[in-house]
């Protein structure tokens, strides 16, 4: 399944700010990632849609899991950012229990993708998340958002940084570069996608 096929008729469906909205689906693929790790742009640069995902300027700004879909009952699901210091306690617990639930008890989740700044991976957050998702036995996949931002000895070295980190206390968990600026890695994580939607 290339490209233009999964992303073809790409379009916002709903968003869901409790269980109760989730929609129906026969497989979705979840993309989660701290406020400002470059999300949106990443969603953004897989559609090859330039508005599809909102990059917002506020970081915090959705508290609801927003669903994309595909055609044929299936979803590309953007979560909303985490670990924006600025939004309340209430609201940072309320989001945790959504997050969490979700990815723990959604059957119809195949695999989840996580956005990490280059510069900053593998912060306590994102591990809360991998940890979460970790009981379900799915695949998880990591990109190494902005890479544009290193040179590329030290891109590679951040990457072989982090699969070691992996390796140690995630295994299972696969990561690539990844720039929405300069489209490194695109391929390479659509490859990912189109195995996790592929019907079973």
């Amino acid at each position: 399944m290339s490209h233009s096929v999964l992303f073809r008729d790409i379009a916002f469906f709903t968003s869901a700010a409790d269980e109760s909205g989730l929609p129906p689906s026969r497989g979705e693929v979840a993309i989660a990632g701290r406020s400002n790790a470059g999300k949106s742009s990443a969603i953004n640069a897989l559609a090859q849609r330039h508005r599809l995902a909102f990059v917002s300027k506020t970081p915090g700004r959705t508290q609801q899991i927003n669903f994309f879909s595909l055609g044929a009952e299936r979803f590309l699901v953007d979560l909303p950012g985490y670990g924006y210091a600025k939004v309340p306690l209430g609201m940072r617990n309320e989001w945790e229990q959504l997050i969490s639930g979700y990815l723990q008890l959604r059957p119809q989740l195949r695999g989840l993708m996580v956005v990490m700044d280059i510069r900053h991976p593998m912060k306590d957050l994102d591990r809360q998340l991998l940890s979460w998702f970790e009981s379900t036995g799915k695949p998880a996949h990591v990109l190494l958002a902005k890479a544009d931002k290193f040179g590329r000895q030290q891109a590679v070295e951040q990457l072989r940084n982090t699969t070691k980190i992996l390796a140690a206390d995630f295994p299972g968990v696969s990561v690539q570069l990844f720039s929405a600026q300069s489209k490194t890695g695109i391929d390479e994580a659509e490859a990912v996608l189109n195995r996790w939607y592929a019907p079973d």
